[in-house]
């Protein structure tokens, strides 16, 4: 087998055709439910509208200096980073105001944002918390 690139075949990037739908970005409070049967229902409308899901917006809240508070936030959010993934959405963007401790709560995120990146999604924080990607 041969690692050289093969001139034979054509890139699907190549072979993208553009098609005539509005990229929206969807708020996480919105939704009713992460569970994929809601999901599915939602993929669906959102195509019947000719609308693609480009993004996700979650609120985050880390205002308890508390590791297991810490955690329930980042199971929540890693849930949407899975709903994510299921819609196809290239970015989940977290948003946070107070954070009580961001040393806490930054590898944590991190974390996230591998869960996220494996998904083939890029996760965003819109806050006072930054991480290395």
């Amino acid at each position: 087998m041969s690692t050289t690139p093969s001139s034979e075949f054509e890139s699907p990037i190549d072979r993208c055709r553009p098609a005539d739908v509005t990229p929206v970005t969807l708020e996480a409070s919105a939704l009713e439910s992460t569970s994929p049967g809601y999901l599915r229902d939602l993929k669906q409308e959102l195509t019947r509208k000719e609308l693609f899901p480009a993004g996700l917006t979650v609120g985050a809240c880390f205002d308890e200096d508390c590791s297991l508070a810490t955690q329930d936030e980042i199971d929540r959010i890693r849930s949407y980073v899975r709903a994510g993934a299921f819609l196809g959405v290239g970015s989940v963007t977290v948003e946070t105001d107070d954070v009580a401790n961001v040393e806490k709560v930054r590898p944590a995120l991190a974390a996230c944002a591998e869960r996220a990146e494996r998904e083939g999604i890029e996760l965003e924080l819109d806050g006072p918390i930054t991480i290395e990607h």
